[in-house]
């Protein structure tokens, strides 16, 4: 189970990270109905971890893409992790192999800067390895969706700053989304602070709450 000495904090619930990508990142952003428009599609993370969340996301865009559509999934992330810890951090989930696969090996030994991977004629990654606010700050694109998973926000404020939230809101197409496994009444505030309209729904695996939400 992959734990963060920085932020004394688990990647993801103990329960089953892979089916809370899904219930959470996924659902929560409509994902994959919004797909099936056609359209190309950007996703922001916050939080890039072991990959998880991209290589499930990975998984249900290639079940679910139309010829030529294109997903470019960018990640910020702090301290990204080596190719070897992402690869026996996911090894556990057999459904996902293939993009682990596929990502540990176009990995660079030193991930700095902006990590591009050209992972499939329809699939391209960016994470930007720093600070997320300068991150986020200097992105040109406007994001259809987020996932707002950073570590919990009593360990890792800064992930959920009433400014952070305000940058990601501007970078945000209209009726554009986000969704996250987080339901502290302070990131709550933040979000709709940000111009987010904000809904509670049910966590995952007996989490009382989440939130996500739309930019009207």
């Amino acid at each position: 189970m992959p734990y963060s000495p920085a932020f004394g904090d688990h990647f993801y619930c103990q329960t089953d990270g892979r089916l809370e990508c899904g219930h959470v990142f996924l659902a929560g952003n409509g994902l994959p109905q919004r797909w099936w428009n056609g359209s190309d599609f950007l996703i922001g993370e916050l939080g890039f971890g072991t990959g998880l969340n991209f290589a499930e996301t990975w998984r249900q865009w290639k079940l679910n893409r139309l010829i030529g559509q294109q997903l470019h999934f960018m990640s910020f992330e702090l301290y990204p992790m080596q190719s070897g810890e992402i690869d026996r951090a996911l090894s556990h989930w057999s459904e996902i192999d293939a993009e682990r696969h596929a990502l540990t090996a176009a990995w660079p030994d030193t991930p700095q800067g902006t990590v591009s991977l050209r992972l499939d004629d329809q699939t391209s990654l960016s994470v930007v390895c720093g600070p997320a606010f300068d991150g986020v700050a200097a992105a040109q694109a406007d994001f259809d969706a987020w996932y707002l998973d950073g570590f919990a926000p009593s360990r890792n404020a800064d992930m959920w700053s009433a400014e952070l939230m305000r940058l990601v809101c501007e970078k945000t197409k209209r009726n554009g989304t986000f969704a996250t496994y987080a339901a502290a009444g302070f990131v709550r505030r933040n979000l709709i602070a940000a111009g987010f309209v904000v809904e509670r729904r049910s966590g995952f695996a007996g989490k009382r709450e989440m939130l996500c939400g739309i930019k009207s």
